[in-house]
């Protein structure tokens, strides 16, 4: 099973990727991942790759796509693999077309209310946990004492923006795995044990 995730910041891909390749005994590939690998391991590719970051600028799609194409090559991919946060735009769908047939792009389905609603609501500790306003009613760490933070990342008006950008740029590979016949779409709302069973659902019914 060769697959993708599809969804919204917020809308829960992480968490289900790591419990469907561990269901499946599949590797969960990363594009953050594989950026930092590579750059640890001063690869050509990331070296390119950290003369962009250490810039400030984004990681030109040829780049992330070579990246990308090495990791699929490698001998844990042959039986299958998760694809988390790749392809994000049309032109990288395309690209990956020519080196990996993808037999289910599995979108996650989240109300944009709900998904500003998740992330604005996290709070974290600088020991590492975090909290959810919806469940934790303290502003102070119940694991170390310290006072809990707001992420930038997680502030509404960057959520907002963030979700428009995930509209313009990966919206559009909805419609495009929908026409290559492999999209599934899965209601992300759920309580998560019922989205990761209708997750695995979808890939067994499709497998």
């Amino acid at each position: 099973m060769y697959l993708v995730f599809l969804g919204a910041p917020g809308a829960g891909k992480g968490t289900q990727a790591t419990r469907v390749c561990e269901k499946y005994n599949i590797p969960h590939i990363s594009t953050g991942d594989i950026l930092r690998a590579n750059i640890k391991a001063g690869t050509p590719l990331g070296v390119e790759a950290k003369g962009y970051i250490d810039k400030g600028l984004l990681v030109p799609d040829e780049v992330v796509i070579g990246l990308v194409k090495d990791r699929l090559a490698q001998e844990d991919c042959k039986q299958g693999f998760l694809l988390d946060g790749f392809p994000r735009t049309l032109e990288q769908a395309k690209a990956l077309n020519g080196f990996a047939r993808i037999t289910n792009a599995v979108n996650i389905e989240v109300d944009e209310e709900l998904v500003v609603k998740r992330i604005a609501g996290r709070r974290m500790c600088k020991c590492g946990e975090s909290y959810h306003i919806s469940w934790y009613n303290s502003d102070v760490c119940a694991k170390c004492g310290s006072k809990l933070y707001q992420r930038d990342d997680d502030k509404e008006q960057t959520v907002k923006a963030r979700l428009d950008v995930y509209k313009k740029q990966t919206a559009p590979l909805i419609e495009y795995y929908a026409q290559t016949g492999v999209l599934s779409n899965v209601d992300g709302a759920q309580e998560m044990q019922k989205v990761f069973e209708d997750i695995v659902r979808v890939i067994d019914d499709n497998d």
